[in-house]
């Protein structure tokens, strides 16, 4: 047990100084005097990561979103309805169908010969195929129940629970998805987005920030759209409430052009793009680039080539930004939106376009920003007690164990250091219950050592020579200390698994120091005494 290989502590010393040098980051100044990044002057061969402080420390902005269900579940019952027109007249002969309208839960509509009810509902089952998400749920398995009148020729889909519940899942769940992209964007490090409940999400963003942009940028839809204009009517006939069927009204961002007639069927959406960069027109302005995946740009390349000369409109949240004139076919798959941007606003709208378009609405619930000063005044707090219980263990380690007492305090330092360096590799977010986590790990591998020094005060006692007493004391300590250290790793992995936020910050220094204290008290602090015996040859053990 005394006995180490020079390869074994080669390893030991190699794991402790890559853990020194890890940690070594976080103690440096950010800035020297100029202004210059202290980290970014150390050799290239030295990590420059640095532990990420969360909200509770460096302050920031906190959102708590609520996903609009009936949004979702409106959305859900258009495009029933947009599928069952495309099915009716997908081929001959065209079934006729008028009076679509959506109430409730439901979407119906009315044949114009209700003789062809039979021939209608067999084209329309495609939009009633049983969903295998649903097969778990033991209810329902199809999305809609379809009902139908012979006599007034009336059919009605209504939506179950089932399918709208698991609607809401999915858009909570995308929702989370495209928010994470956004805020990534931005360069903000380690933000905190989780679901709370069924159809709420929580975002947390550490670090100087602008509450108002992040709130502006998470909660904008940014469904994106290509639309042909509708010109069979007036714009004073249509804001009159004579709007074609398959056409809607939507709002123009151009003074001069405030309601603009489109036709609800896009020619490509925003599920097609592929990238978008901010940009420049022709005349110098700020400006979007786009450009579609093959599928977009083939039925973007043969709807312009079908429709030169006339208008299409680009929609973003139901308002038109911009209608040009199809001058030509646009192939490739590429454009640019011009629409009166500044530089930031095109910035914003290219991440909002690369990030995707959020599912449903988001209402923000509450909102609330955490001033740096409130962090620091908790770092300050938290440091304050990891001095006072660090000095206090190694005062206590000193006093009742002597030179064997020094040894377990450098293995308490050398834990300490290997926590911290872990951290940064790990790029973890570290938090005030975080910190909780570290002073109790410290507790903890002391209480290691207590347990050795413990076993070999009792064999030497008993009459062991001190290099017997130590050896014996290592390995009957062994058992113990596993047991103990794998118990409390389960609760750590458990609060890993199934904790969020702050708890999951208390969870992830738990099991880091787990290792860390097993490690330096258990083959950190025997090899050095095994120094200290080899060489010292003490005639009687300090304990």
């Amino acid at each position: 047990m005394l006995h180490f290989s020079k390869l074994k502590q080669a390893i030991i010393w190699l794991l402790v100084v890559v853990g020194l040098v890890f940690a070594l980051p976080n103690a440096l100044p950010e800035n020297i005097r100029g202004g210059q990044d202290v980290v970014g002057t150390l050799p290239s061969f030295v990590p420059s990561k640095t532990v990420n402080l969360g909200l509770d420390l460096q302050g920031g902005t906190h959102l708590l979103y609520e996903v609009d269900v009936e949004s979702v579940k409106q959305a859900k019952l258009e495009a029933a309805a947009d599928d069952a027109r495309q099915f009716l007249r997908s081929e001959k002969p065209i079934i006729p169908a008028t009076g679509f309208r959506i109430d409730g839960d439901a979407v119906s509509f009315r044949l114009a010969r209700p003789t062809q009810m039979d021939m209608a509902l067999e084209r329309i089952k495609p939009i009633n195929t049983v969903d295998q998400a649903l097969l778990l749920t033991g209810g329902t398995k199809a999305p809609f129940v379809m009902t139908s009148d012979p006599e007034s020729g009336r059919i009605t889909l209504s939506l179950t629970t089932e399918a709208l519940d698991k609607e809401i899942r999915d858009a909570v769940a995308r929702s989370i998805e495209v928010i994470r992209q956004r805020i990534d964007e931005l360069g903000t490090r380690e933000p905190t987005i989780q679901r709370k409940g069924d159809d709420r999400i929580i975002v947390e963003v550490p670090g100087k920030s602008d509450p108002e942009r992040i709130k502006e940028l998470v909660g904008k839809t940014a469904k994106m759209s290509f639309h042909m204009l509708d010109t069979s009517v007036s714009i004073t006939e249509a804001m009159a409430g004579r709007i074609p069927p398959g056409a809607k009204l939507v709002e123009g961002s151009n003074p001069s052009e405030p309601n603009i007639l489109i036709r609800r069927r896009p020619l490509v959406d925003g599920e097609d793009l592929v990238d978008s960069r901010p940009s420049f027109s022709q005349n110098g302005q700020p400006a979007v680039s786009f450009r579609f995946n093959g599928k977009g740009a083939r039925r973007f390349g043969d709807a312009t080539a079908k429709n030169v000369g006339r208008r299409f409109a680009i929609v973003l949240d139901d308002t038109v930004i911009s209608a040009p004139v199809i001058n030509s076919p646009i192939l490739g798959g590429s454009g640019i939106i011009e629409g009166g941007f500044t530089t930031e606003s095109a910035n914003d709208l290219s991440i909002l376009l690369r990030a995707g378009a959020l599912p449903a609405k988001l209402t923000v619930l509450d909102q609330g920003t955490v001033g740096p000063e409130m962090g620091a005044d908790s770092i300050r707090a938290g440091a304050f007690a990891l001095i006072i219980g660090f000095v206090a263990v190694v005062i206590f380690m000193v006093l009742v164990y002597g030179i064997m007492g020094l040894i377990a305090d450098a293995a308490l330092i050398a834990n300490v250091l290997m926590i911290v360096g872990a951290l940064s590799a790990l790029q973890a977010t570290l938090t005030l219950p975080g910190i909780a986590g570290i002073i109790l790990t410290i507790g903890m591998a002391v209480d290691a050592n207590v347990l050795i020094f413990g076993r070999v005060r009792e064999e030497y006692r008993n009459g062991k020579t001190p290099i017997n007493a130590v050896e014996t004391g290592f390995t009957k300590a062994r058992s113990t200390i596993l047991d103990a250290n794998i118990t409390t790793l389960i609760a750590a992995v458990l609060l890993l698994q199934f904790g969020s936020g702050p708890v999951k910050g208390f969870g992830v220094t738990l099991a880091i120091g787990i290792f860390t204290s097993v490690f330096t008290a258990f083959v950190f602090s025997r090899m050095l005494t095994s120094y200290w015996l080899f060489k010292a040859k003490p005639k009687a053990l300090p304990i």
